[in-house]
């Protein structure tokens, strides 16, 4: 009787809620806290935060200026969004910015593969031509900008005296001024900075296990069946991910063409539509025309079309993806 009295007044096992309460108090809890704390804020603060308010405004007419300054802020409910079909240069900017990304990811994707191919079979040379091929990857884009320019000019440009070099080219392109050559030179540019992505290849390609070229040599397989069915599948985790980081860097490709077209840089020739991209404009309506709410309104359509196009890309690549290990 007595041991049952003592069990009886012992303190039950503890609970789901204070064995919680127990670790949130431990010292590297708080720790973990303490370093995602400045993340949390800068999240809350300078993103979702400016997110929720540009939605906000989107539904107004913020920044509606007329005679004598600004008009006063009201609630207009989705006439942005009904504006968003009636204006002409939205299918214009959206084209431009599809084709651009069109040509831009594929052209970089291509010539990052070749040079980090070719970086891994010369060796410790390896080194110092990596490093040579990754600076323009640090070129301030607004210097990019201008360079389009002096490279593309159609009569005095770099690009064309070396073309008309060639024994068969007497007349280079007009790269900045006709349109149908305007956004093959901006994907060009954007090819040029391929080191960041090259990078990435490099390292993929050094982690692809060697045995694998040996079985198929030694099955016969050519060094083109050899790259088409080892190594595309090995790194195909690297490709798609440059694939998506690629593809909606180019849908928000900004810097470079408005320094070159519409910006200081520009020749100051008139505007062309060629070069008008999605992110341009939208820039252009908020902080030119002062079309705050219809420029959040271009903003929200913007992310939708992003996040489509990047789901899209997900599913439909994904099942050429291999991953080591993975449960099929």
């Amino acid at each position: 009787m007595a041991t049952t009295a003592v069990n009886a007044t012992r303190p039950g096992p503890p609970t789901r809620a204070r064995a919680w309460f127990s670790r949130f108090r431990e010292r590297e809890t708080w720790f973990a806290y303490a370093f995602i704390l400045p993340w949390a804020f800068g999240f809350v603060v300078l993103t979702a935060g400016p997110m929720i308010a540009s939605f906000y405004f989107s539904l107004t007419n913020y920044g509606v200026e007329q005679i004598g300054g600004f008009a006063e802020t009201e609630y207009v409910g989705a006439e942005n969004y009904s504006r968003l079909l009636d204006d002409g240069k939205i299918p214009l900017a959206l084209k431009n910015t599809f084709i651009y990304t069109g040509m831009m990811v594929p052209a970089t994707m291509v010539v990052a593969l070749a040079l980090a191919s070719i970086l891994l079979r010369i060796g410790r040379a390896g080194d110092f031509f990596r490093t040579v091929f990754y600076l323009p990857q640090i070129t301030p884009p607004v210097a990019v900008g201008i360079l389009i320019l002096v490279l593309f000019n159609g009569s005095y440009g770099v690009v064309n005296r070396a073309l008309e070099a060639l024994p068969f080219i007497e007349q280079g392109p007009f790269w900045t001024t006709d349109p149908s050559w305007i956004k093959p030179s901006l994907a060009i540019m954007s090819v040029w900075a391929v080191g960041g992505t090259m990078v990435i290849y490099l390292a993929a390609l050094r982690g692809v296990p060697q045995h694998l070229y040996e079985a198929a040599a030694m099955d016969g397989a050519s060094a083109f069946r050899r790259f088409k069915d080892v190594t595309l599948p090995m790194i195909s985790p690297a490709l798609f991910f440059t694939f998506i980081i690629l593809t909606i860097a180019g849908l928000n490709t900004f810097t470079e063409v408005y320094t070159a077209y519409f910006g200081a840089g520009s020749t100051g020739a008139e505007e062309p539509e060629a070069a008008l991209m999605y992110a341009i404009y939208l820039f252009r309506q908020a902080f030119q025309f002062f079309n705050m709410g219809y420029a959040a309104a271009m903003a929200w359509l913007f992310f939708v079309i992003v996040m489509a196009v990047t789901l899209l890309n997900i599913l439909g690549t994904r099942r050429f993806v291999f991953y080591q290990g993975a449960q099929r």
